[in-house]
């Protein structure tokens, strides 16, 4: 039974324009030598071209130097190397040392795709028929490094999607790393890593419990050592990588959701955060959460993500645990089953897996639901994003990959009570890359991260050839017919 698939016309394109203003250094010694050559500057100097720093970017950046004195903060350091006293320092020449430690980056001028969409936490004020809803979207700049950015927009009645006006600036959040840490826990998520005892030995004389500043301060006076070992220090390294990965996000009230960028914080995502999942949870006592998964990549490794949030204001990150979370394209149920939450994932990059745990963090266990079955996802078979509740099943949007690693969006049902039972699956593709739709980033794909159902519809927004996005609409009763004849 062939499903009708009508797209719309929305389009969601990389913007140039939208640009944030990084740290930036190039070695200690290219850093000494540029300081001193503002320090050579006179009083004059040093206003003069702070002025004209400040007429050429104030606009573009909220807060420009508060900005400039964080990154001053952040190169200090270099100071002491050089004998120069801080004290002896003007704010002016302060904010003129970050000024020269910043760059702009563009957060989306490669790319925009992998969207996901939720319904928002705020329903009020709309017609009949409407819902206001929240997308995520992988934005990629120079260098591939991705990010995760925001849209707010209204669904209406017919399934038009209106979205609200993009803010004119980009607000990265204040980072909060977490002060306590669990030593079993940590030790535990180093040995699915690695098979060595150095990781072991080197916190033998932390605390069960152990503060962040306690470890760094292990960490300093040991690099300090002029005799540790290159295979001890390189442990110590990795072992902050891993602490540093815990941390909340906050974000000022005055900025618009689509001013607000998760942007690459710890080394375990320097090189991205990619293919965010988005999911509106309910949990057993009433409350909602906005749970999300990423995957952390830092150009050699990747490391799946946990992110939740209660109003896109501030953001809790964690590392996710356990055998099953060690690949990508995790997925979370929005409720539990049977008292335990629920994920999705693909942990052999070929096969669907379903997931129980106590814990939202900590995925162990995964079991093959899904394999590759039809020519068009004969090469590996993922989901789209969260399952979908429908009284005939968990709908689960799968992704597959066939010949010239073309990707398509298909479809899938699973049992409400054991999601590890399939009760239907589509054997022909619901999307494929349309003609005019193969050119792209990386040609031939179409690809969501997440979709909901509205007005008996499913929202389906979804990449093009991982460069832009759009959505499609697909209607659920000839969806849910389709997949429940599959199986006869």
């Amino acid at each position: 039974m062939k499903v009708s698939v009508t797209r719309k016309s929305v389009k969601f394109m990389p913007d140039s324009s939208r640009v944030v203003a990084r740290y930036f250094v190039n070695g200690e010694e290219r850093a000494k030598e540029l300081i001193g050559r503002i320090l050579a500057m006179s009083n004059v100097e040093v206003y003069n071209t702070l002025e004209q720093i400040n007429r050429e970017f104030a606009r573009r950046h909220r807060n420009l130097s508060a900005l400039f004195h964080r990154h001053y903060t952040k190169i200090k350091h270099v100071l002491k190397h050089m004998g120069v006293s801080e004290a002896n320092l003007s704010e002016e020449v302060k904010m003129l040392i970050g000024a020269y430690f910043t760059m702009e980056y563009s957060i989306e001028s490669a790319a925009f795709f992998n969207p996901s969409i939720v319904e928002d936490f705020d329903q009020s004020g709309l017609e009949k028929g409407e819902k206001r809803v929240v997308l995520s979207f992988r934005a990629t700049g120079e260098g591939h490094v991705s990010s995760i950015v925001f849209r707010r927009g209204i669904l209406d009645k017919d399934n038009n999607l209106r979205m609200m006006r993009i803010g004119d600036s980009i607000d990265k959040a204040e980072v909060l790393h977490k002060m306590m840490y669990n030593k079993k826990r940590i030790l535990s998520k180093l040995a699915e890593m690695h098979t060595l005892d150095i990781y072991s030995s080197i916190m033998v004389d932390l605390p069960e419990i152990f503060e962040y500043s306690v470890f760094k301060n292990l960490l300093k006076k040991e690099l300090e050592n002029p005799n540790i070992s290159k295979e001890k220090e390189e442990a110590y390294e990795e072992v902050l990588w891993l602490l540093n990965s815990f941390y909340d996000i906050q974000f000022k009230h005055d900025s618009d959701i689509s001013e607000r960028v998760i942007f690459p914080i710890s080394e375990a995502e320097s090189r991205g955060i990619e293919d965010a999942r988005f999911v509106r949870f309910f949990d057993d006592d009433g409350t909602e959460s906005m749970i999300g998964t990423y995957t952390a990549y830092n150009g050699h490794s990747i490391l799946s993500k946990l992110v939740t949030t209660e109003d896109f204001y501030t953001f809790r990150v964690m590392p996710l645990y356990g055998d099953g979370s060690m690949g990508k394209g995790m997925a979370m149920f929005p409720k539990k089953i049977k008292g335990k939450y629920a994920m999705l994932g693909r942990g052999d990059g070929v096969n669907n897996y379903l997931m129980y745990s106590l814990k939202p963090n900590e995925w162990k266990n995964p079991q093959i639901i899904q394999r590759p079955k039809y020519a068009w996802e004969y090469t590996q078979i993922g989901n789209c994003g969260s399952p979908l509740w429908t009284e005939q099943g968990w709908l689960v949007i799968t992704h597959g990959v066939g010949a010239m690693r073309r990707y398509c969006i298909g479809a899938s049902l699973f049992d409400l009570d054991d999601p590890s039972k399939e009760i239907g699956r589509l054997a022909e593709p619901l999307l494929a890359p349309l003609e005019e739709e193969r050119e792209g980033y990386v040609p031939n794909v179409v690809y969501s991260c997440g979709s909901i159902i509205h007005n008996n519809s499913l929202i389906l927004p979804y990449a093009v050839s991982d460069y832009c996005s759009t959505y499609a609409v697909v209607d659920m009763v000839e969806l849910l017919e389709a997949l429940l004849s599959s199986k006869k």
